[in-house]
């Protein structure tokens, strides 16, 4: 109870995993809905439009609680961690105000342009509205991204005397590491948004509303769902591994559960590392995968943990393990849920086939609980340092902030985000009760 750091830990832990909620879900709508937007005007139907406005509206609420949710977590970085603000700042803090200078404001104004101006706009401007909104909430999505990725494989800067200069702003924009993060992460909020559309429109399939509509857009939802779910497994997932592989080794040994070195290595489908044994108890492998993942050979050679000292091992190797093959999993079985899916739609199936419909529906959570671990596996992987290689995690929190105060305001963002949280199902709740409005009633 008296280790401050892991309160800071636990508290920023906490508030990211929360606000992530949100904008995942806006990241993906945004290019969802452009496309509605595109085929309401190509194909002159009402019926696109009406979708796209009702998503908007989720869209707008998610949006609105995921800046209230935001502001806390960089209100930490100088609470909570101001070694690591005086460390790296000068550097994190270029992307972070640029997110705010300009894909922030131009996704907000933006919004409520699309929100309340389309009878003034036209269909041809408002969709091009449509466009600004995507281009400003995925600009958004990569100015936080590459913050990130500079903590996970740092470039672009200079060390002098106790903090970091940015030398290079292009090296730092297009960071390697930032790039595959970024495509990866995009494309996963897409199965998310994808999710929660096909979720919905069964919902409304099973209620016997909305039938047009719902029908049309679940078509559409897991058409680009699939399309998203196999993208984020590959080429963004691979490439994402051999990034591990290059820049943390440490952190793909201790994601495997890999504890000694070898060719052939094998990607474990089932089995409990063993941390004081040094073993992965009872594992069911997939001979050379790891290898072929990592290398792009089923007979590379692959490092485990015991070619690294253990203060350089993650320092939570089972919540990493078990985080990074939950997303694994699930992502599996998404494409194996969506594949299905399109089958009976190519069929003309899906609608009637109510066992379907309702494994889409209760399937909703399950790309969060996907990204949540992928946020993990990305976080407790560097561990234990906070940029790596640079500064240790343990040398970044705020050292005259005591656990008390960190305990403190930590159960003030767990009742404040509880009553915002009971606020969100509200509002999204009217909103699914109201459904898709004809273009007559909206603004």
């Amino acid at each position: 109870m008296e280790d401050a750091l892991f309160w800071h830990r636990l508290q920023f832990g906490f508030t990211i995993v929360y606000h992530y909620l949100f904008p995942q879900l806006t990241m993906g709508l945004a290019l969802l809905i452009v496309v509605m937007k595109g085929l309401a005007l190509r194909s002159g139907d009402p019926l696109w439009d009406r979708l796209a406005r009702f998503w908007a509206r989720v869209f707008g609420i998610n949006f609105a609680v995921g800046v209230v949710t935001g502001i806390p977590m960089e209100l930490q970085l100088g609470a909570n961690w101001s070694r690591f603000a005086k460390f790296a700042g000068g550097i994190v803090g270029q992307t972070l105000a640029m997110e705010g200078m300009f894909a922030f404001f131009l996704e907000s104004s933006l919004l409520a342009l699309f929100l309340y101006g389309a009878r003034r706009l036209g269909p041809r401007r408002h969709f091009l509205v449509a466009l600004g909104l995507f281009a400003g909430t995925w600009l958004s999505g990569y100015f936080i991204v590459t913050t990130n990725a500079f903590m996970q494989h740092p470039v672009g800067y200079a060390i002098e005397g106790d903090h970091l200069t940015l030398v290079s702003l292009s090296a730092y924009l297009t960071n390697p590491w930032a790039i595959i993060a970024y495509a990866h992460t995009m494309i996963a909020s897409v199965v998310t948004a994808t999710f929660v559309v096909a979720g919905v429109s069964a919902l409304w399939l099973l209620r016997g509303v909305h039938g047009a509509e719902a029908s049309r857009a679940l078509t559409l939802a897991i058409r680009v769902g699939l399309i998203a779910a196999i993208a984020v497994a590959f080429p963004t997932g691979d490439l994402q591994a051999k990034a591990v592989a290059r820049y943390q080794p440490a952190s793909l040994a201790a994601m495997e559960g890999r504890f000694e070195s070898g060719p052939i290595a094998g990607i474990t489908l089932i089995g409990q590392p063993n941390i004081a044994a040094r073993r992965l108890d009872n594992p069911i492998k997939v001979p050379g995968a790891l290898s072929f993942l990592a290398y792009g050979t089923f007979h590379a050679d692959v490092r485990g943990l015991d070619t690294f000292p253990q203060s350089e091992w993650p320092t939570n190797i089972e919540l990493l393990y078990y985080a990074f093959h939950v997303m694994a999993g699930l992502g599996t079985l998404f494409i194996g849920l969506l594949g299905l899916a399109n089958l009976f739609a190519f069929r003309r199936r899906l609608d009637t086939t109510r066992p379907l419909l309702w494994a889409l529906l209760l399937a909703m959570p399950f790309p969060y609980i996907a990204t949540t671990c992928g946020w993990m596996t990305a976080e407790l992987g560097r561990q234990p340092w906070v940029v790596h290689g640079l500064l240790r995690t343990a040398n970044a929190s705020s050292p005259r902030v005591h656990s008390g105060s960190v305990l403190f305001t930590l159960v003030g963002f767990a009742g404040l985000y509880l009553v915002v949280g009971v606020l969100f199902l509200w509002l999204v709740g009217r909103e699914l009760a109201r459904g898709p409005v004809d273009a007559a009633a909206a603004h």
